[in-house]
């Protein structure tokens, strides 16, 4: 839809109008206004930086935002000193997180003195905390916008409120009511693109605040992901990854529900996609259809990350994940029975409230059971607000650094293993750069996750190619083009 408005054409002098998403466009026709007096008066186009914490969710809707910074007319720059509008998109996942945006903002503090006119804007999962932005109010006034994760729609309109005022513009709202479709996005990458299939979450492991801070889960119509899907694969993108807190129960909360697997069918029927991802999956709503569906299909990557967080069914249980270890090492028989090619990842959390040696050496045996290819492994540290933060039996600073490493040391040894198992393979492997290290390679990345370098021309970025995976690095592999008879 938002490709086929014209700005220019929005009576601006009139009453914005009341459905979404039209009330937006007419603010961003409105803004526009305020960036040609701002190109009048300074001779150049105002610059726009978006800095980006947490998660692939936030990383699309940061996207959003430069959609829509992009249809008010400001320009794309990434050195947030040199921008005249600073947003950052927050995540909450751990405290530090929250500190590293305090730090960032004390330092464009400095900036904006020099430079009254700088805007700076907060939004995302942080701004969902109460005492978050009490504490921005009280000692960070310099900042002009803040916004939550439910109301990311609105960011012009909350522009133009700050343009009309001279004070902190603050709009939060606890629970999302809506979910609105076509708006603006800038993708990252042209050939490849996040979609979200669903927001919130229900789960409330007791670690977790994104329940808190993301809301409840609400899944999008399935005409509407499709007809975006659609839209992205006519712009050149190839590769879709699918995205919600926990996709597995996607389309529970339609008028008329359809399961994940269900969905997966329909975007595999779309023409000129080539590649179906998706995260994150909760074990305890992995079907049996989904694993059928994902060995049947021909488009859906051989990647799946299904985070176990501990090998201890009794820590499993304090954390409120509503799995035994036992089910979840079943499920991941049933997945390499029906898939023997998939590659497996996963999630880790050490020294969780009460966690044992016993319960410790749990998880380094199910680490050995799976032998996945990778493992995002986490030291637990309290998050306030989350019941986690106040259970007994807090395990000692040490004692978890101690497991941790010991942890980690063993998942590398596995995924050097794991991993160089396709050595000697031929591969399709997708372009999507020129090597940070060495020109004169590319970049791409095959279906069960891994990177892979070989020589190659930037032309390639986006296409699928086919490489011999020639050496095993342990997490990527070096490798050579094989160019098709």
């Amino acid at each position: 839809m938002y490709q086929e408005i014209d700005l220019d054409k929005i009576d601006i002098n009139a009453e914005p109008p009341a459905e979404e998403p039209a009330r937006q466009y007419y603010f961003m026709a409105k803004c526009r206004e305020w960036v040609k007096d701002f190109e009048q008066q300074n001779g150049r186009l105002p610059k726009s930086c978006v800095t980006t914490f947490g998660c692939q969710m936030n990383a699309r809707d940061s996207e959003k935002l430069a959609g829509i910074l992009r249809q008010m007319g400001y320009v794309d720059e990434p050195d947030e000193e040199k921008a005249d509008f600073v947003i950052f998109n927050t995540c909450t996942v751990r405290e530090n997180a929250n500190l590293r945006v305090y730090g960032r903002l004390g330092q464009l503090n400095r900036f904006k003195k020099k430079h009254p006119h700088k805007m700076i804007a907060l939004c995302g999962c942080m701004m969902q905390e109460p005492q978050v932005v009490e504490k921005l109010q009280k000692s960070y006034r310099f900042v002009d916008l803040i916004f939550g994760t439910h109301n990311i729609y609105k960011f012009a309109e909350l522009f133009v409120q700050c343009k009309e005022s001279d004070r902190m513009v603050v709009d939060i709202i606890d629970t999302a009511d809506k979910i609105v479709e076509e708006l603006p996005n800038e993708r990252k990458y042209s050939f490849k693109s996040g979609v979200n299939i669903m927001f919130g979450c229900n789960n409330f492991c007791s670690y977790c605040i994104v329940p808190y801070v993301r809301g409840r889960e609400r899944s999008r119509n399935p005409q509407d992901i499709i007809r975006e899907i659609e839209g992205l694969v006519k712009d050149g993108v190839v590769e879709v990854m699918l995205l919600g807190q926990n996709v597995n129960s996607y389309g529970h909360t339609l008028d008329t529900p359809m399961s994940f697997a269900g969905l997966l069918r329909k975007v595999e029927q779309i023409e000129g996609l080539e590649r179906i991802r998706f995260m994150t999956s909760h074990p305890k709503d992995l079907s049996d259809e989904l694993i059928a569906v994902m060995a049947e299909s021909k488009k859906i990557c051989r990647h799946l990350h299904l985070p176990v967080q501990s090998g201890s069914t009794r820590i499993l249980e304090k954390m409120n994940r509503r799995y035994t270890k036992e089910q979840y090492l079943e499920l991941t028989k049933r997945l390499r029975n029906a898939i023997p090619d998939i590659s497996l990842t996963t999630d880790i959390i050490v020294g969780f409230p009460g966690e044992t040696e016993e319960d410790f050496l749990e998880t380094m045996d199910i680490i050995e059971k799976v032998r996945y290819d990778s493992a995002f492994t986490f030291q637990y540290s309290k998050r306030s607000g989350t019941p986690a933060a106040a259970m007994e039996n807090q395990v000692e600073a040490d004692v978890v650094k101690d497991r941790f490493d010991r942890l980690l040391a063993r998942v590398q040894e596995i995924s050097a293993e794991v991993c160089g198992r396709f050595k000697g393979g031929v591969k399709d492997v997708l372009v999507e750069s020129v090597n940070d290290h060495d020109h004169a390679l590319m970049t791409g990345r095959m279906d069960n996750n891994l990177l892979v370098h070989f020589p190659g021309e930037e032309a390639l970025i986006g296409k699928i190619v086919s490489v011999k995976l020639e050496e095993c690095k342990g997490f990527y592999y070096m490798g050579a083009r094989v160019l098709n008879e």
